[in-house]
């Protein structure tokens, strides 16, 4: 196994700080070579019995763009219901979803019905599959930070009423709704603790057995 040197290990560790969920965008297009490049990450992620269970979607179509604008906005107004007083009043000014603004949406669903892999390690753990999916859109997210650019998870979603939208197979599940592009600015505090809403536990709750 090839050792790495210190100073990749502070870059890597950089990296990671700076990956935060983006919810506002510039306009800017994205260059289609360096989104490809991204979305080619994929391949390179491991997954449970080499069952490379991910498939995407490029979602281009101004029509089907808005319909996912339109079921964020109608699930967001539902949970807007679930809090009340200062939290309504606090949830109700967050900006969750960057979906009018960025230039590419990509939606991520997991194929539950592969036969690749035949069925290793997903016998008894089914949602394995789904867990290797989380892992891969994980290493596009830094890669795509690695070249400054922002990606945003939107996941106040009618998951059900999206696949039916994208006319997606009944055997896939949608784990991620994503907005890529170029971010209005960079922070490594995340947009929720800036606004107040959450913050960062001090220190790491582990356990032992």
């Amino acid at each position: 196994m090839e050792a790495f040197s210190d100073s990749f290990r502070t870059d890597l560790s950089q990296l990671m700080r700076w990956r935060r969920d983006v919810r506002r965008f510039r306009s800017d297009p994205v260059d289609e070579a360096l989104l490809m490049q991204c979305l080619d990450t994929f391949r390179l992620a491991p997954s449970v019995g080499l069952s490379e269970p991910w498939r995407i979607v490029r979602v281009i179509s101004p029509e089907l763009r808005q319909k996912s604008i339109e079921n964020y906005q109608t699930a967001n107004a539902t949970a807007l219901e679930g809090y009340d007083g200062e939290k309504a009043a606090m949830y109700s000014g967050l900006k969750l979803s960057g979906m009018s603004e960025a230039p590419e949406h990509i939606a991520i669903f997991c194929d539950d019905s592969t036969s690749k892999g035949s069925g290793l390690g997903a016998t008894t753990m089914p949602e394995m599959r789904r867990y290797s999916v989380v892992g891969a859109i994980n290493l596009m997210w830094l890669h795509a930070r690695s070249h400054g650019l922002g990606m945003g998870w939107v996941s106040i979603l009618d998951a059900p009423k999206l696949c039916t939208d994208l006319d997606i197979p009944q055997d896939w599940s949608l784990i991620a709704y994503l907005c890529i592009g170029w971010p209005e600015a960079n922070s490594t505090t995340p947009e929720l603790e800036t606004a107040g809403w959450e913050t960062r536990r001090a220190a790491l709750p582990i356990e032992t057995r």
